[in-house]
């Protein structure tokens, strides 16, 4: 995938690997450009109950007024 790509809704998606898990479903999130972010499950992947554990490539959407939170929207 390109380093960012624009999605439909406006949002910039971006992969990274999970550095390290926070509380209350919050990751710290290692794009693949080097920048670090924080990051939350999307409502999706919590009603289905996808487990995130440090080590894990993941797809992540950010708005473009701040690009140093995010929400993580699937699990490669």
């Amino acid at each position: 995938m390109a380093q960012f790509q624009v999605n439909q809704k406006g949002f910039i998606e971006a992969e990274g690997v999970i550095e390290e898990a926070l509380p209350s479903a919050t990751f710290r999130v290692i794009l693949d450009n080097g920048h670090e972010i924080l990051a939350r499950i999307s409502g999706k992947m919590r009603l289905n109950h996808i487990m995130l554990v440090p080590g894990d490539r993941i797809k992540i959407e950010m708005s473009q007024y701040d690009l140093t939170k995010g929400r993580i929207t699937y699990r490669l």
